[in-house]
């Protein structure tokens, strides 16, 4: 079995393969081609360190613009449109108050009135035509005279 698998060199020569070289394509020092027409122009930013380094103009950040003066001139504590509104709340609320109060008066004094005045007006009322039905007011009235005869009678 391991007759087969054994390399035997006097049965013929072994071909031997000796690569070229490379050197031909080996790159050779690095020549920087910057062409004159592709030449981009290049700003010196700060980097994190505070250092400055050189950019391509395009790549840089936009330049921070100036800020607007701003309007120092003062204003009101309260927005006027706010003021009104507010005061719309607070009148209105004051108006419901005022409502609902007086409401409330009237209920009670309905209340009241069906408990303790309606039995006064009513003594009012039968007081009132107490003296027609007495006979001493004005009215149809009725005078009945009784009149008591005695005779005497002897049944005996």
């Amino acid at each position: 079995m391991n007759e087969h698998l054994t390399h035997d060199p006097t049965k013929g020569a072994v071909a031997v393969h000796h690569p070229q070289p490379l050197d031909l394509y080996t790159p050779g020092p690095s020549l920087a081609v910057d062409p004159y027409g592709e030449r981009q122009p290049v700003v010196w930013v700060p980097d994190a360190y505070g250092r400055m380094v050189p950019m391509p103009k395009h790549l840089a950040p936009a330049p921070v613009q100036p800020t607007q003066p701003r309007d120092l001139t003062p204003v009101p504590l309260l927005d006027p449109i706010a003021q009104r509104f507010m005061g719309a709340g607070l009148g209105g609320g004051a108006l419901a108050a005022g409502v609902g109060y007086g409401v409330g008066e009237v209920v009670n004094a309905v209340a009241g009135i069906s408990g303790g005045a309606l039995v006064w007006a009513a003594v009012i009322v039968v007081a009132l035509r107490a003296p027609r039905a007495l006979g001493g007011g004005k009215g149809s009235t009725v005078n009945i005279r009784r009149a008591v005869i005695k005779r005497n009678h002897f049944h005996g």
